[in-house]
């Protein structure tokens, strides 16, 4: 049965993933819509790029709460122990930041929000997943390819600590988005013409 939990929490959770952060800082400090900039993606890693540390881990910071507080959000609107409520409100937070209401629907990746969901949710494995993540951004400096890692080993984790199925499909939904949102960077990977951290930002179409 639907309830109103049901549609509030991922109604709220879209519009709380909608806020963009990137696109707010960068505007604020330059003056610019940070989606004309650099890689042209409204996230942390193109505020790196355009700004430096300081506002990307701020965006960072600010992108995985905006999945957290979601997900919370959910949990206290849910009217079982089913898990539903807070799952979809998660999942239309990430949406939310992918294809923001309030920046005509030109959003980011959602990797950020994507962690604070899943750490929320199912924190050891995301955790996990996370360390491999970053030890693969170390190694071979590509961040979207730690993105790419993290979201798509959360699932088998998931499988590995036992949650329950609910989150194994979800975990599987955030990782088709996660690589259809990547489809541009996994491509310039094959190529090798992927952009890695701390080297100038090549022409992306």
């Amino acid at each position: 049965m639907i309830s109103f939990g049901h549609l509030l929490g991922p109604l709220i959770g879209y519009l709380i993933g909608s806020i963009s952060f990137s696109y707010i800082i960068v505007k604020k400090i330059k003056k610019v819509d940070i989606r004309q900039l650099g890689s042209g993606n409204a996230g942390a890693t193109n505020t790196l790029r355009v700004l430096g540390i300081g506002p990307a881990l701020a965006v960072l910071a600010l992108d995985i709460l905006k999945g957290v507080i979601s997900v919370l959000i959910g949990m206290k609107l849910a009217i079982d122990d089913s898990g539903i409520v807070p799952a979809l409100s998660g999942l239309f937070a990430i949406i939310g930041h992918n294809w923001p209401l309030y920046y005509g629907f030109r959003g980011g990746k959602g990797v950020a929000t994507t962690i604070g969901v899943l750490a929320t949710l199912v924190f050891f494995p995301a955790l996990i997943a996370g360390i491999c993540a970053v030890l693969a951004i170390f190694i071979w400096r590509y961040v979207s390819l730690g993105s790419i890692i993290f979201t798509t080993l959360t699932p088998a984790f998931v499988l590995l600590f036992e949650y329950p199925n609910l989150y194994f499909y979800l975990a599987i939904i955030i990782a088709l988005l996660s690589i259809w949102r990547h489809r541009s960077n996994i491509e310039r990977l094959f190529k090798g013409t992927e952009n890695k951290i701390g080297k100038k930002q090549r022409e992306q179409g």
